[in-house]
């Protein structure tokens, strides 16, 4: 997974920043940003605090893990079933 050259702290300042009526192409310029990656920040974690900011990246994680757990049994469970299919 791509990892963000923006800290968790770095994006909630840029949200602060623009609520409190800085422009967005402004920030966006100073950042090295695209608008649309603002956009998708603002989306994402528009609302939230850092604490919160961070525990919801652990939790994908988290959930990422899972998923592929969940996988690897399964296949596991698929091979079991067709060599005793075989039998």
């Amino acid at each position: 997974m791509k990892r963000s050259k923006f800290t968790d702290s770095q994006i909630m300042d840029a949200l602060k920043r623009v609520e409190a009526s800085l422009p967005v192409p402004e920030l966006c310029r100073e950042a090295g940003i695209s608008n649309a990656t603002f956009y998708k920040w603002r989306a994402k974690y528009g609302g939230m605090d850092v604490s919160m900011m961070t525990r919801i990246k652990e939790l994908e994680e988290e959930n990422r893990r899972l998923k592929k757990m969940y996988i690897e049994e399964k296949l596991k469970a698929e091979i079991a079933t067709e060599h005793l299919a075989k039998k």
